[in-house]
């Protein structure tokens, strides 16, 4: 499989704070990798830094091949990196469909039908709710709405950060099974979720993240039956 991401030894500061100390990885096309950790790990600092949200002060971070680590955020968009920010991020007074425009910023005007489109297929409720207004969306449903937002810019990395925050259960089940679906349909993701044992199950490769530092990774299933992330993560 083609290389789409690497990062390799990045480092990144709050001010005087070291929060990503040397941190490596790697996304193959058409993989599920998933970052888990403690909060404060680091790991929506990572994903912030590989999206151009935030620099590193050393290190670098290559995405189909091109150097990537000192590009502009809403260019890296358009190379194809999308998003899903922590905590949904919608505009809360803009209709369905207008925060699905605002995720098609980047791309040419003619696609944007097509793409909306295809959004309503992975999300037929947005379909049914695209006029109104998102602030009255439930939770499951701004989930949903900033995944969709994501897809608009027709990306082929997907970043996904906490989706499951602050869900019932069985909203949970329901996001998941997206997720595993938008990977069916050809979308390369790269998520970090809280769920170690939702994110484990269904991810290719995992990478443990702890106080800024890589310290465990490997394949998905096998890190699942690993004894510290058993205790550490799983509950057992």
């Amino acid at each position: 499989m083609a290389k789409l991401l690497k990062v390799e030894n990045i480092n990144v500061y709050y001010g005087a704070i070291h929060a990503i100390k040397g941190i490596s990885l790697d996304v193959d096309e058409g993989e599920i990798v998933t970052l888990i950790g403690a909060n404060g790990a680091g790991k929506s600092t990572t994903l912030k830094t590989i999206s151009g949200i935030m620099r590193p002060k050393t290190g670098s971070i290559e995405f189909q091949g091109q150097d990537i680590t000192k590009v502009p955020a809403h260019k890296i968009v358009k190379m194809g990196l999308s998003q899903v920010p922590e905590g949904r991020r919608i505009f809360m007074q803009m209709t369905v469909k207008e925060n699905l425009e605002m995720g098609a910023f980047t791309a040419p005007a003619n696609t944007v039908e097509e793409s909306l489109e295809k959004v309503y297929e992975h999300f037929p409720r947005l379909k049914e709710r695209y006029k109104q207004v998102a602030g009255t969306l439930s939770g499951g449903e701004l989930q949903m709405l900033a995944m969709g937002r994501a897809l608009m810019s027709q990306p082929k990395l997907m970043m996904l950060d906490e989706p499951s925050m602050g869900l019932a259960p069985v909203l949970v089940e329901e996001i998941f099974e997206i997720i595993h679906n938008l990977h069916e349909a050809g979308t390369t993701i790269l998520l970090v979720e809280q769920n170690a044992r939702m994110a484990l199950s269904i991810a290719d490769r995992a990478y443990v993240i702890e106080t800024g530092n890589v310290t465990l990774s490997g394949d998905a299933r096998e890190l699942m039956n690993n004894d510290s992330v058993r205790k550490a993560y799983l509950g057992e």
